[in-house]
């Protein structure tokens, strides 16, 4: 599934491509990738006529700010990429994606597919009188923004203490922290030097403290790469993410350590992967 360093490098692609263009129509090609309204011809109805402002990132989720032809707020668009979504800047004669499952068309022959392989993503139109937490599912249950100020140290100690968890699932916990995934889980971890499977409550402070920065560090390494790409992920133009290529842990069971050469170790935990290299994870 997209994390947080995937769909930023989307936002930042949608906001140098599609903004304050009208959306002049739209075909939905599959009907349960749209989440709201319950009709997908008043999800095309509401949308059309409309631009969008700029797009937003909250946790894993995409949220357009869309104007009026006066330029005043009318709503938003929500996308939730899920495990196999794609959001690409195309002309509207380039071949259609197998797997597409919504265009959205814009002047000059330009559209928005959300490509979709597993349809498990999904689409919202937001009405103006509407928050988009109203509508959107999940949206209010998410916690701080890692790269934010309200994820503090402070903040992320009192979250953890006492848990009787692993830190590994509680990494993966979206009213923790927003937008982290198995992947960033695993590479914060390494360089925190804690296993996945130590338990909330064991960290000490000096342990907190340095996988907090971790946190920042490796999201911030990632967002500069442009995401990572194993199978599915792609920037609006269509590019793969070049983070994969320098995880220290991550999808690298059996490799050796990029620091102390010992091989990475893969285990189950709450029906994902973790991976660690036991060396240097102590």
């Amino acid at each position: 599934m997209p994390e947080l360093p995937e769909v930023e490098t989307v936002r930042r692609g949608l906001n140098q491509t599609t903004l304050s263009q009208p959306i002049v129509g739209a075909d939905v090609l599959l009907d349960r990738t749209i989440a709201h309204p319950a009709l997908p011809t008043e999800f095309v109805a509401g949308l059309r006529g409309l631009a969008i402002a700029q797009w937003r990132r909250r946790g894993k989720y995409l949220l357009a700010e869309l104007v009026d032809a006066a330029n005043q707020p009318a709503g938003y668009l929500g996308v939730h990429l899920r495990m196999t979504g794609q959001l690409l800047w195309v002309a509207q004669d380039a071949p259609l994606q197998k797997h597409c499952r919504v265009r959205l068309f814009f002047p000059e022959n330009r559209e928005l597919r959300f490509v979709d392989q597993r349809t498990f993503g999904q689409l919202w139109w937001v009405p103006g009188d509407r928050p988009p937490e109203s509508v959107i599912t999940g949206l209010q249950a998410l916690g701080p923004e890692p790269l934010s100020d309200d994820f503090s140290v402070d903040y992320f100690a009192r979250w953890l203490r006492g848990r009787q968890r692993p830190i590994k699932n509680a990494l993966l916990d979206q009213s923790l922290v927003a937008g982290i995934g198995n992947i960033y889980a695993d590479e914060a971890l390494f360089l925190s030097g804690i296993r996945p499977q130590t338990l909330c409550a064991r960290l000490k402070p000096k342990q907190i403290q340095r996988l907090h920065h971790a946190i920042r560090d490796v999201l911030q390494t990632a967002i500069a790469n442009k995401g990572t790409t194993f199978s599915d992920f792609r920037d609006v133009q269509g590019i793969n993410g070049n983070y994969g290529g320098v995880a220290w842990v991550y999808n690298r069971d059996g490799e050796p350590c990029r620091v102390c050469n010992a091989p990475i170790l893969r285990l189950k935990m709450a029906g994902r992967s973790a991976h660690y290299c036991k060396a240097c994870q102590r």
